[in-house]
């Protein structure tokens, strides 16, 4: 592996400040350990908890009531974590996860896992059991009797920091450590055990009061005048990932000044216009060939500048044809990121905030210098496919719609499900805007956006749509919470009667016989018996006005397509990706 990494200059406005103080005061009247928790995350900028109550957190969830904080009871703890999640990315904010002991812990923490690994900031507060009775059998006892510590109580690969509250003097620290991890750039998810009996005593020490501190890492100016002379020794192409979505307006200006040809993550769909003449593609799962024909021609890139993604399986698949003549100048908050995909590839590393190093870049392109003068970019193009009079609804014509009437005709933002639904979405879907589309291609955890679009429906101040399949529909959803809110969250339903991923995706592997069928649904019925509203659509020719009145309504709503099970998703290059680790019957 060749990577010369440079290291970054810490730029004294913009560096995280590592001797964050906190100002103590003696509070004016007595709080419980529980008020002051709730108070301390509120100050942090916490404007809304979501969860599933039990006995045993019940000290702490009355003081959530009691506070300034908005507190959603849930169905289920995984969709209180998944809803958190998207309740951050679309607010910017940390958002608490609470939850009883025991199974209350544990159904939490596929959620928590996917907010790992998705880069959110959320704080998980548990109860668990009161030092007195663990060890004597106590109901749903939570205590190293009975759970494993390490990893669920202790800082690991699910949580970046995790700790029992079993002092109130061991408050003040607890506090200090998790705003630190709040203040740092990209993801932090916290776990504070508080058992009941300490939940309900008296605070004995001041109440902290912590002041956050956001620090950027910044990148040299000598390295960005290496980063410029690379880029500047022939044609170079911009792969954008999501974690340069806070950077769209300077990436599309890099883009036009230098007439670089852009290519995203499916994660980072509209963060540059996927209409824009510069655009080649979707790389990786779901993505276009328009991209590997790009990186192919004989006028391809030297050098590929790589903004925030890991260029991870569901990126790249790993394909040696994305590795330019010259390899990869790659941006990144985290250091052990660049290199890691591509091992053998030579990679000019840099630790910066994406937007940041962008912005300093552009101070060396000051004129327009198309490269591409003499060069025709490839790009991929809608299909049109006119909607048929009979038959089931073919996931294109759907596709289709959506892109008019909710992409274009509304300012609505749409999320896709895990399955077919998520590689429709990323192939047929073109976005002009960034944080109008959200997927999970990390954790990818079934059952993540169709709770997720609740939090998210929340706090966008806008409609927000997903579209799921009908095996994630029926595993987990939280149409009932939306309901009791009035969250007007919409769910569009591809209903095949199939696991139909697992269905085409064994087929292709050249498995038979599996076990993917699964029994008629009506989630209209099912919808209208919580107390939401829906429609269901049979022929393509109401698909417009099903959307129409799914967009309009101001109630959680479900639009159930009987969807045309023989469409081939565009799910070959996973598949082979699988084939490829052995995973095959031929």
């Amino acid at each position: 592996m060749d990577v010369k990494f440079q290291d970054r200059q810490a730029n004294s406005t913009e560096q995280l400040n590592s001797t964050q103080q906190l100002s103590h005061s003696k509070p004016s009247v007595t709080f419980s350990v529980a008020e002051a928790v709730v108070k301390i995350l509120a100050d942090m900028g916490v404007e809304y908890a979501f969860g599933v109550s039990g006995g045993a957190i019940a000290p702490v969830w009355a003081a959530l009531h009691q506070s300034s904080i908005q507190v959603l009871h849930f169905r289920h703890e995984a969709g209180a974590a998944f809803a958190a999640i998207e309740a951050h990315f679309a607010s910017d904010r940390p958002v608490v996860v609470f939850t009883t002991t025991g199974p209350g812990i544990t159904n939490a923490l596929t959620g928590l896992l996917a907010a790992r690994w998705e880069g959110a900031k959320v704080i998980f507060v548990s109860a668990s059991t009161s030092a007195p009775q663990r060890g004597r059998w106590a109901c749903q006892e939570t205590s190293t009797y009975t759970m494993p510590s390490t990893g669920i109580f202790t800082s690991g690969q699910i949580f970046h920091y995790a700790t029992t509250l079993e002092r109130s003097d061991e408050l003040p620290e607890v506090a200090r450590r998790i705003a630190l991890g709040l203040a740092q750039p990209g993801g932090f998810v916290a776990h504070l055990s508080i058992p009941t009996n300490i939940q309900t005593s008296s605070l004995k020490t001041s109440l902290p009061r912590v002041t956050l501190s956001h620090g950027l890492a910044t990148a040299s100016e000598e390295t960005i005048a290496e980063c410029v002379r690379l880029l500047s020794e022939g044609p170079f192409a911009i792969w954008v990932g999501f974690g340069a979505r806070g950077a769209a307006k300077e990436i599309r200006q890099l883009a036009e000044r230098t007439g670089a040809a852009v290519m995203c993550s499916p994660r980072a769909k509209g963060i540059f216009p996927e209409n824009h003449p510069q655009f080649v593609g979707v790389t990786g799962f779901a993505g276009h060939k328009s991209v590997l024909t790009y990186m192919m021609q004989e006028q391809g890139p030297l050098r590929v500048l790589v903004l925030g993604t890991r260029l991870g399986e569901w990126t790249s698949f790993w394909n040696s044809v994305m590795v330019p003549k010259r390899g990869f100048v790659h941006v990144d908050i985290d250091p052990e990121i660049p290199g890691t995909a591509y091992p053998s590839a030579e990679t000019f590393a840099i630790q910066s905030d994406v937007g940041i190093f962008v912005k300093a870049l552009l101070k060396y392109f000051l004129q327009h210098q198309n490269q591409l003068t003499e060069l025709l970019l490839p790009c991929s193009k809608p299909v049109i496919i006119n909607p048929r009079a009979e038959g089931s609804v073919r996931p294109e014509v759907l596709m289709d719609a959506i892109q008019r009437q909710i992409v274009e005709g509304s300012n609505a933002l749409v999320m896709a499900e895990g399955g077919n639904s998520l590689a429709w979405a990323i192939n047929l879907l073109r976005f002009a805007k960034p944080s109008r589309f959200r997927v999970s291609t990390r954790f990818a955890s079934m059952g993540h956006f169709v709770t997720g679009v609740v939090g998210a429906t929340l706090v966008h101040n806008s409609k927000a749509v997903v579209i799921v399949g009908d095996g994630a529909m029926l595993m987990n959803n939280e149409v009932s919470t939306a309901v009791q809110y009035n969250i007007p969250a919409v769910w569009i339903v591809l209903n095949d009667g199939l696991y139909n991923m697992c269905a085409q995706g064994t087929k292709m592997q050249g498995f038979k016989g599996m076990d993917v069928e699964i029994p008629h649904t009506d989630f209209v019925k099912i919808a209208c018996g919580m107390g939401a509203d829906g429609i269901r659509v049979e022929r393509e020719s109401d698909i417009q006005a099903a959307l129409e009145k799914a967009i309009a309504t101001i109630s959680p709503f479900v639009v159930d397509i009987v969807i045309d099970p023989t469409r081939l998703a565009p799910i070959g290059d996973r598949i082979s990706s699988l084939i490829s680790q052995g995973a095959t019957d031929y």
